[in-house]
């Protein structure tokens, strides 16, 4: 029988927490790692879980960002209807016939996003959805109704409980990347319950990722690591339209995906590699041949340079409210960051 949704992923997800707005989500991610860990934040909002030895230890980072796409009201109407912009990369048809959450002064209000009408005989001219063409209703009569329940800035995330799909197949929300978040902390836990590292181990759940890394960079500046490792999703190939020709073959039940590429240390990426091997943890790659566009370019570039590596779980229908993972892959990830930080040692080096 597939293993349930651990509860702390399942609590993280249920968790309202956009870009900027991740308060809801780190305070349940902080709250688990209270009870094992020295906690703390920073005026980001990225939040800090550290285990280990301490005594001068060198750090290994593990970052997760927390933050989930969405959308931000930005116009009410005479009508009452909302008007919107995203925040992040979101496809106008991913949103369109969808419920959301908005998270308001008032608390949540909930709504769904509608289309603007197009006249029966005329459907066939304008196939493809525009974010212009798109609002939400909150089920107000009056743009005075409106205003008493929303404002303009409020945002609002997409609503829906995560659904379990055979095979330890899961499906929500939010998935990118509360994975990643879930996984750093948990690999944290094991570490601080069970055989130590010889190193401080520091789980990152670092907010504004999908705005551009903007979370991971004050944190990489502060931690100063001997050596980091990102967490995220990538988009899996065993779909229709996925090539594994451009990246590599990414499959759901293929294990943690480790990336390779020019901004990534060779000597971080090799030992991962070779304790993957070692351990019998399942695993594939993933080829870049630029930035990788996740929290890991941020902390490659951080001071005078961090030896960085980016771990990643298969993921269908990113950025959509149906993303898809399996939570084999999910621990496997979970396994080889445990694995790798009993490998370092306080005088380890990746100097190339």
């Amino acid at each position: 029988m597939a293993s349930p949704i651990p509860d702390l992923l399942r609590s993280l997800l249920a968790a309202s927490g956009p870009s900027g707005r991740e308060d809801e989500a780190a305070r349940v991610w902080r709250d688990a790692a209270s009870g094992f860990a020295q906690v703390s934040s920073d005026t980001l909002g990225t939040s800090y879980a550290r285990v280990g030895p301490g005594e001068g230890a060198p750090t290994l980072a593990i970052v997760g960002h927390v933050d989930e796409i969405g959308i931000a009201i930005t116009n009410v109407e005479e009508s009452g209807l909302l008007s919107f912009t995203t925040v992040g990369v979101v496809r106008a048809e991913a949103l369109l016939a969808q419920r959301v959450d908005l998270l308001t002064r008032n608390g949540r209000v909930p709504g769904v996003i509608g289309r603007t009408t197009i006249e029966p005989g005329k459907a066939g001219e304008r196939p493809r959805v525009e974010l212009s063409d798109l609002h939400v209703d909150v089920g107000a009569r009056s743009r005075e109704e409106a205003e008493a329940l929303v404002r303009p800035g409020d945002q609002g995330v997409w609503r829906g409980e995560p659904v379990e799909l055979p095979n330890g197949r899961l499906v929500s929300k939010a998935l990118d990347n509360r994975l990643g978040a879930y996984a750093a902390l948990e690999a944290a836990r094991r570490l601080a319950e069970g055989p130590a590292a010889e190193v401080d181990v520091v789980a990152v759940a670092a907010v504004q990722e999908e705005l551009g890394s903007l979370g991971a960079r004050p944190a990489a500046f502060a931690l100063d690591p001997l050596v980091a490792i990102a967490v995220d999703v990538t988009y899996a190939t065993d779909v229709p339209g996925g090539d594994p020709r451009r990246v590599g073959k990414v499959e759901l039940g293929g294990g943690t995906m480790i990336a390779v590429g020019p901004s990534l240390n060779r000597r971080v990426t090799d030992l991962l590699v070779e304790t993957a091997e070692q351990e019998g943890i399942p695993h594939g790659f993933e080829v870049y041949t630029r930035a990788t566009m996740t929290d890991a370019d941020e902390f490659q570039l951080a001071r005078a340079g961090v030896p960085t590596a980016l771990l990643s779980i298969p993921l269908r229908n990113m950025h959509t409210p149906t993303e898809l993972c399996e939570l084999g892959d999910v621990e496997a990830t979970i396994a080889l960051l445990v694995a790798f930080a009993r490998r370092l040692r306080r005088d380890s080096s990746f100097v190339r």
